[in-house]
This record gives structure tokens, C-alpha cells and sequence, in this order.
């Protein structure tokens, strides 16, 4: 077996975390071990004067950088006053504006509703006024209707009239012909007549 070597114990406390820690705890524990630790930390630690001129300088560039902030307050406290200012002032007249267009749009909307008013006057003359044109319309479609039937009635009294009068028109060619032939009959007779008593008077019968 190979003796361990202190490279070996070394790997094996990198290797182990809560063995380091526990061998930190037991050296810090020791009181020899612990001030030999401060000695040589002291070593690489600032003297007390260093310490003293690290505070004052600390508290120098605390001190400039605390006027430093508050110049740049003071400034921007103005700045922001003055941007307050302008904006405040900026939001008023616009405001005024909007005061300006707010009236005028109350001036247009009373116009409107005078309009509007007027428009529905208007339109409930007209629907009185349509109610009563239905009324008559309804009425006229009524006289309308009457004549319609009145109209097919006198249609149908006229198709009869026509029937008649043609049947009229055909007597009446019947007896225009029957007349044209008594006529003829008459004439023809009365001729005789006429020449037998002409012969008669010449003493040739």
C-alpha cells in the first residue's frame, strides 16, 4: 500500500467541501492557529492611518458628491418647475380651446334639437296629413271599385245591346228586302195596272 502524500490529502479537501469547512472550523477553533491566521492577514491589511486618510477622502468625495447631487436637484427641481410651468400652461390654453369648442359644440347641438324638434312637428304633420290622404285614397279606391262595376255592368248591357242591335240589323235587312220586293211587286203590279188601263183607254182591249 502506497503511503498518502499531502498532494493526496490536498485533492481529497478539494474533493470534499463540508471537509474543508470542518477543518476551517477546527483551525479557526485553535487560539494559536487563529492568531497565527490574523498575523498573517494583518500583513496584507492597511495600516490604521491608511484607514483614517481612506475615510477622509471617502468623506471628501461623499461630501463633493453629495453638493454635486444636490446641484443637479436644485437644477432639475428648476427645470422640472419650469417644465411644469410651461405644461400647466400649455394644458390651460387648451383647455380654453377645448372650453371654446365645447361651447360652440353646445351652440350647434341646441340648433340641432330646434332643428329636430321642427323636423318631428313636421313629420307629424305629414303623417296626419298621409293618414288623411289614406283615408281619402281608401275612399276613392272605394268609388273606384263602384265604377268598375258599375263600368262591367254597363259593358255587359252594351254587349247585350250589341247582340240586339244586331239582331235588329239583320231584321232590318230582312225587311228592307222584304220591302224591296213588295215594292218591286207594287211597282210591277201598278205598271200592269196602268198599261191595262191605258190600252183600255185607247180602245185597244
Amino acid at each position: 500500500m502506497q503511503p498518502i502524500t499531502a498532494d493526496d490529502v490536498v485533492k481529497l479537501f478539494e474533493a470534499d467541501v463540508r471537509a474543508r469547512k470542518r477543518l476551517a472550523e477546527l483551525l479557526v477553533g485553535e487560539p494559536d492557529v487563529r492568531l497565527a491566521i490574523i498575523n498573517a492577514v494583518l500583513r496584507d491589511v492597511a495600516t490604521k492611518s491608511d484607514i483614517e486618510a481612506l475615510r477622509r477622502a471617502t468623506r471628501q468625495d461623499i461630501e463633493a458628491l453629495r453638493r454635486e447631487t444636490e446641484e443637479d436637484l436644485e437644477a432639475l427641481r428648476k427645470e422640472t418647475r419650469e417644465s411644469i410651468e410651461a405644461l400647466r400652461n400649455e394644458v390651460l390654453a387648451r383647455i380654453s380651446v377645448l372650453e371654446d369648442r365645447v361651447s360652440g359644440l353646445t351652440e350647434r347641438v341646441s340648433r340641432l334639437e330646434g332643428a329636430f324638434t321642427q323636423l318631428v312637428e313636421r313629420i307629424g304633420d305629414l303623417d296626419k296629413r298621409i293618414d288623411s290622404l289614406d283615408k281619402r285614397i281608401d275612399g276613392l279606391d272605394k268609388r273606384i271599385d263602384a265604377l268598375d262595376r258599375r263600368i262591367d255592368s254597363l259593358d255587359k248591357r252594351i254587349d247585350a245591346l250589341d247582340k240586339r242591335i244586331d239582331g235588329l240589323d239583320k231584321r232590318i235587312d230582312h225587311a228592307t228586302k222584304v220591302t224591296w220586293a213588295l215594292t218591286a211587286t207594287i211597282i210591277a203590279t201598278l205598271l200592269v195596272q196602268l198599261t191595262l188601263a191605258l190600252l183600255h183607254a185607247f180602245g185597244k182591249i
